[in-house]
């Protein structure tokens, strides 16, 4: 009798401590993170509890804030850590680990490495631009200089380093190592060299480059970041250059398609997007346009549509086929992706610039003035839910939400936020 009772409390016992197990494994998974450039899909798009319809200080509270010198890379967030980059007195390039929950410097690196870039784009600062990449155990840093850089994330501790410049004898690009990598894997991909560069993650061996193109101000250093998609029926990485927008075989870097997007001075600077088959890119002064892959033998390129609206730098967000995207001209408009339409333009001019990321139908949009707005994803008409100023410095990072976190790079700060989400009156507590 003895025996059995022994017997089924070990069971028993056995039983709670997998369920404690699950439950902490759960827990860990469910607590979101922002791994790379645009979010954990790269697509801006964001999941978990619904946002409140208010950004009021009750709403949306600060939780704490870290001084730091100037960049315009965004943040990272882990489960425990928040990483930014800096730019110091222009001579050094700095990565910190912060505390998520408070804010306190984990571990910081550094290295020699700073560009003055051309004097038509110093009112944008010359500091460190590419958001860095976070596998769960590394983290990946662009520098300005053309340097790929490999840090272990709980230490800072360097564990390779890519010289472009050296490895290609190429120059460093006029405005920077702008790309934020693309982690896929065991493999690393980074426009770097004029090109699109494959690297072994764990090593920083180059596996190949392709699409090299020229070394003139106009052609060199790509502004745009690479995505992975399956487009026509293969997997593909969608690139777009200064000049052109191509799908490349990741495993082998040949290019498979490509199309000449038309642009001034090569500001060919957004994301492109992915919508099944097709790919939606705009460029500066220019336009925004739909490319069409199809494939039977080879693939084809052919273009779906075209409109007026010149994108610049802001990448959109694509919510139930509609491309909700921010102008040169400053405004918002949104485009029927099936008609390549307008369905509206918002009358008033905001930032020059702002970093979107949407939930459901609704859309945090950051302009680089400090305003973060609250916006509805209507296809029928422009609605500003709230805005609401938020720093007094420039915020050109993109903005980081993790579930009821938001973390907001300001030039000289990291911000960290914390809102609650509706329960009852759907204004937050």
């Amino acid at each position: 009798m003895i025996r059995a009772v022994q017997v089924i409390v070990f069971f028993l016992a056995v039983a709670i401590w997998q369920i404690s197990e699950m439950n902490i494994a759960e827990g860990k998974a469910a607590k979101p993170t922002w791994s790379q450039w645009r979010g954990p899909s790269r697509d801006g798009k964001v999941a978990g509890v619904p946002w409140p319809e208010r950004l009021s200080a009750n709403s949306l509270r600060q939780i704490w804030k870290t001084p730091l010198t100037p960049s315009y890379s965004g943040p990272i967030v882990s489960e425990d850590a928040v990483f930014v980059t800096e730019t110091k007195d222009k001579a050094t390039e700095i990565v910190r680990a912060l505390n998520r929950q408070t804010g306190k410097e984990l571990w910081k690196a550094e290295w020699a490495g700073a560009i003055s870039v051309p004097f038509f784009a110093k009112a944008n600062g010359d500091w460190i631009r590419a958001t860095p990449a976070y596998d769960g155990k590394s983290l990946f840093v662009a520098g300005m200089r053309d340097v790929l850089v490999s840090l272990n994330a709980k230490t800072g501790k360097e564990q390779w380093r890519v010289d472009f410049v050296q490895e290609f004898k190429t120059n460093a690009p006029e405005f920077g190592l702008v790309c934020s990598p693309l982690i896929d894997g065991e493999a690393i991909y980074v426009q770097a060299a004029n090109s699109l560069v494959k690297l072994n993650k764990a090593t920083g061996k180059v596996i190949w480059r392709t699409m090299e193109s020229g070394s003139n101000i106009m052609e060199s250093g790509a502004f745009s970041s690479p995505v992975l998609a399956e487009v026509a029926g293969q997997r593909q990485l969608i690139v777009q250059t200064r000049e052109k927008l191509a799908g490349v075989d990741p495993i082998s870097g040949a290019v498979l398609w490509s199309q000449t997007v038309p642009s001034f001075r090569g500001m060919n600077i957004l994301t492109p997007v992915v919508v099944g088959d097709a790919i939606f890119t705009s460029s500066y002064q220019n336009k925004s346009w739909l490319y069409q892959i199809s494939k039977s033998e080879s693939f084809k390129v052919a273009e779906a549509w075209n409109n007026n609206a010149q994108g610049y730098m802001s990448t959109p967000v694509v919510i139930n086929g509609y491309a909700y995207l921010h102008l040169g001209n400053q405004r918002f408009t949104c485009i029927n992706l099936k008609t390549g339409e307008r369905t509206w333009t918002s009358s008033k001019p905001f930032g020059k610039y702002a970093s979107l990321v949407a939930q459901g139908d609704r859309i945090l949009a950051l302009d680089e003035r400090g305003i973060l707005l609250l916006i509805k994803a209507n296809p029928k008409e422009f609605e500003l839910l709230d805005e609401r100023t938020i720093s007094e410095d420039e915020t050109w990072a993109h903005v980081a939400v993790c579930g009821e976190e938001i973390f907001i790079r300001e030039l000289n700060a990291m911000t960290a936020y914390r809102w609650q989400s509706p329960n009852t009156d759907g204004k937050g507590k």
